[in-house]
């Protein structure tokens, strides 16, 4: 049987690095890098970031979509979203002949225009559990670019779901990773997910885990987190048991000082050995992002 489902590339680096190189890499900064990121010219001193440029994942997302091209360069290529989120990035995409299936409104894919003859990229972020499975009834050709990263935090997600703990991501709710990564939940039945975008509303959990004077309302609760949530989410059953994620482009600092609070939340609010065994964090975090804004 033909092999449709490709996450390791092609083999094909040595081919299309030159044409890399060339679009994405400047001699000017690996000279000022060269000279520890200072680099004096005339009167003028240059700087350079220490973490600067993509990071691991991006780079992998970009040489897979250029050996994709490489690979089948007569076949109709389509990729889910943009690769990543960079204009120039994705001009260069279209350059080559590859377009973008965009989401609607409500961030749904539609696939009705492909078949098995099309090739698709899926993007750095990932796809939903829902689009994964579409994308492989229809039998097209699938080039999974989605970052390592994400999927550590996907697998943490699914063990949530499993064990009966809530997840609580730390990210934007219309973001494609983020979707992605709620997603994982539907991998075991009843699983469940709250998507906070800031400490703000990571307090709004906590009073009403605390059971503090100032929480919401079970239905105003309900009614500000509309949207954010598996269906049918309730705050009286389901932030018994939790764990923490996040999209791994939001800050990592921010997204561990959030579990960190709601863990002390868990803490005031019930017998702290119950919160042991009723809150899970982080595996591991990306930091990338982190990084790049430090430096």
């Amino acid at each position: 049987m033909e092999e449709t489902y490709f996450r390791r590339g092609f083999g094909l680096k040595s081919q299309v690095q030159p044409l890399i190189d060339l679009e994405y890499h400047s001699a000017l900064v690996e000279d000022i890098r060269a000279e520890g990121n200072r680099k004096v010219l005339g009167d003028v001193t240059v700087r350079l970031a220490k973490e600067f440029g993509f990071c691991y994942g991006v780079d992998r997302a970009i040489d897979y979509a250029y050996e994709t091209r490489h690979k089948f360069p007569e076949k109709r290529i389509r990729l889910v979203g943009e690769i990543i989120h960079n204009p120039h990035v994705n001009q260069r995409i279209r350059d080559m002949g590859m377009d973008f299936i965009q989401p609607d409104g409500h961030g749904a894919f539609d696939f009705s225009d492909l078949t098995d003859q099309d090739v698709v990229i899926l993007p750095a972020f990932g796809v939903t559990v829902q689009d994964l499975t579409a994308l492989r009834e229809i039998g097209c050709v699938l080039v999974d670019t989605t970052c390592g990263s994400v999927l550590l935090v996907w697998k943490r997600v699914e063990s949530y779901a499993r064990d009966g703990f809530t997840a609580v991501i730390h990210g934007k709710h219309y973001h494609e990773e983020s979707r992605a990564t709620a997603s994982q939940v539907r991998n075991h039945e009843g699983g469940r997910y709250i998507i906070v975008l800031n400490m703000e509303e990571a307090d709004l959990i906590c009073d009403y885990i605390a059971r503090r004077p100032r929480r919401l309302s079970r239905e105003a609760f309900i009614q500000h987190f509309q949207g954010k949530t598996t269906e049918g989410f309730d705050p009286d059953l389901h932030l018994q048991k939790i764990g923490v994620a996040n999209q791994t482009t939001m800050l990592a600092n921010e997204s561990l000082a959030i579990g960190a609070r709601i863990r002390e939340a868990m803490v005031e609010g019930s017998w702290e050995e119950d919160a042991e065994s009723n809150f899970r964090s982080f595996g591991t975090i990306c930091s990338a992002t982190q990084e790049r804004q430090d430096a």
